[in-house]
């Protein structure tokens, strides 16, 4: 790569970064949870239950750290801890109805935010390019 593929990397990587650190800032629900509270919880309403070593894996950190993570989240009332029914020795974790009503929510603050956000500040040529754009993305995103 020369220097000029080199510069519109470098300004990617910040706007993309710039624009979620705004994002996080919209979600006024959950501002009482980290951030790894809310991606397990993500996680979980996107897979259902999970062990606590897959979720732990998952989030990148350690099963002590998830075990912190799931304590409070326990405390909280925003997941459940099940026995497997295969193994005793293992639990589930999995949201209650109130943790995934505050994931819904803590998504829906921000796409709104974001969608009167892209209305406000983009043309309609503007919009198509950033509809277009979420394929590439993407493909880094799972890279």
């Amino acid at each position: 790569m020369d220097n000029q593929d080199l510069q519109y990397v470098s300004e990617l990587r910040t706007v993309v970064a710039r624009l979620i650190k705004k994002l996080r800032r919209q979600t006024i629900s959950a501002t009482f949870l980290s951030l790894t509270e809310r991606s397990t919880m993500a996680a979980l309403l996107q897979n259902g239950g999970m062990l606590p070593s897959e979720l732990a894996a998952m989030e990148k950190i350690t099963n002590q750290s998830m075990s912190q993570i799931v304590s409070h989240l326990l405390g909280l009332g925003f997941i459940t801890r099940t026995g497997s029914p295969t193994d005793k020795r293992k639990v589930i974790i999995a949201l209650t109805e109130q943790g995934k009503q505050l994931i819904i929510q803590s998504r829906n603050e921000r796409d709104s935010w974001l969608a009167g956000a892209i209305k406000e500040t983009c043309t309609a040529e503007e919009q198509e390019i950033l509809k277009k754009a979420i394929k590439p993305l993407t493909k880094l995103v799972d890279f």
